[in-house]
């Protein structure tokens, strides 16, 4: 499909272009297995001589139409579907990073990102540098190294629903001669193209708002297909030969497109990330109302913030699409839409954020955000429980913090069940 159709039409029917005679509605392919004629065409894929799909691990049909839907809705070349959010920001580190190398990421991200890249991916030589996305330019860019890889940060941040400045970012990436690597999962590629503004990877987790419906997990990676890996020696998996694939140069072989096929030909066949064919299916299929569904995301969220800003009950409340908010000014020059995850403290602390949730009745406590229904979660004792206190402050996560989901049920309904539930404060 052309991509000079607007954002919505591609989100309905992007990807998937049936011939006469085929299904108008992308099929499920539930298959590891393809058949081939010859020994031959078999031993061309196997080359990276000819395309096609030989082994679900790597690549399927009912992905591959996921992955050209979103590539087309992020502006990218390609993309790569993966079993979970997680995965996605592991394939790009693996795509890019060596034992010793080094990264440079916000530290306002989601807890589970901030463990791998500080922990799990320490444990294997890969170094993480943690910066807070507000400090000067001058402050963060004196985290680069000669072997850092990568920068990466969030442009919501996940819970604390910060705005990056990409702008910012991206002249630190390029003044590193590294890629600028943004998860997207919070506003999508309908309320935000980071593309537009520096970045060359997006990853997102799809499980959240991309599916919507909190019934399929996964992530995916795409690439803009813009970055000049030939420019420095500092990415020798894509500049050299493969000796995994009698000695081929993804960037000579593949071009613009390098990225993606050493991601998916060599990270995704040793590590086996590939999503599965019934989440591949459901994702693409809910992805054909993203655009209505993040518009009353944004419009509820919008009225419930404004609520809770003005309840006597609360503290505070953490959502850039309000005009006290801090990163009000930002998110119009970034977001078209401000997403429907919000944070606000109770009066009370801990203990009332434990009675106000515990009181909620239409919302319920699900260690999941961004789908059809509204949610609540503690942070603090959930999602990033496995950080230090210290680690938790320096995310934006304080005790009493609750991060709500706020869905696509009616406004009124939402409202009312908050205002009852934090009047047991």
């Amino acid at each position: 499909m052309e991509n000079n159709y607007h954002l919505e039409t591609l989100a309905v029917q992007a990807g998937w272009n049936p011939k006469n005679g085929e299904s108008r509605v992308q099929p499920i392919v539930q298959s590891t297995t393809y058949k081939y004629a010859t020994a031959q065409e078999l031993a061309d894929l196997f080359d990276l001589k000819s395309a096609g799909h030989f082994y679900t691990r790597l690549t399927h049909p009912t992905a591959e139409v996921l992955e050209n839907k979103m590539a087309s809705l992020c502006g990218g070349v390609g993309a790569i579907a993966t079993a979970s959010g997680q995965a996605a920001t592991s394939l790009v580190t693996f795509n890019l990073c060596n034992a010793g190398d080094h990264i440079i990421s916000a530290s306002t991200i989601y807890g589970g990102t901030a463990n791998l890249l500080g922990h799990s991916l320490a444990k294997l030589g890969i170094e993480t540098t943690f910066v807070d996305q507000d400090a000067p330019e001058s402050e963060i860019a004196s985290a680069i190294r000669p072997n850092t890889k990568y920068i990466f940060a969030e442009t919501l941040s996940n819970p604390s629903v910060r705005v990056l400045d990409f702008e910012k970012f991206s002249r630190i990436a390029k003044m590193a001669g590294v890629p600028l690597v943004i998860d997207n999962t919070f506003p999508t590629p309908v309320l935000c193209r980071p593309f537009d503004f520096g970045a060359n990877i997006v990853v997102h987790s799809t499980s959240k708002f991309a599916d919507g419906h909190a019934s399929a997990l996964g992530g995916i990676v795409v690439d803009k297909g813009d970055f000049d890996y030939e420019a420095s020696d500092k990415y020798l998996g894509l500049t050299t030969p493969d000796p995994t694939y009698h000695g081929l140069v993804y960037t000579k072989t593949f071009g613009n497109m390098a990225f993606i096929a050493k991601g998916r030909t060599h990270v995704m066949r040793d590590f086996g990330m590939m999503m599965s064919p019934m989440n591949a299916w459901i994702t693409n299929m809910n992805l054909e109302t993203l655009h209505l569904r993040m518009e009353r995301h944004s419009s509820n969220a919008q009225k419930v913030a404004e609520f809770l800003e003005s309840h006597p009950n609360v503290e505070w409340v953490n959502y850039p699409g309000l005009k006290s908010s801090p990163e009000y000014e930002r998110a119009k020059k970034y977001l078209k839409g401000c997403s429907g995850v919000m944070t606000f403290g109770p009066k009370g602390g801990r203990k009332g954020a434990e009675k106000v949730m515990d009181a909620l009745k239409l919302a319920a406590i699900v260690c999941h955000v961004a789908d059809a229904r509204t949610g609540v979660l503690h942070p603090a004792s959930t999602t990033h429980r496995q950080l230090s206190d210290e680690e938790q402050k320096a995310t934006g996560i304080l005790p009493e913090l609750i991060r709500l989901s706020v869905g696509i049920e009616h406004v009124d309904d939402i409202i009312a069940d908050l205002d009852q539930a934090l009047k047991n404060i």
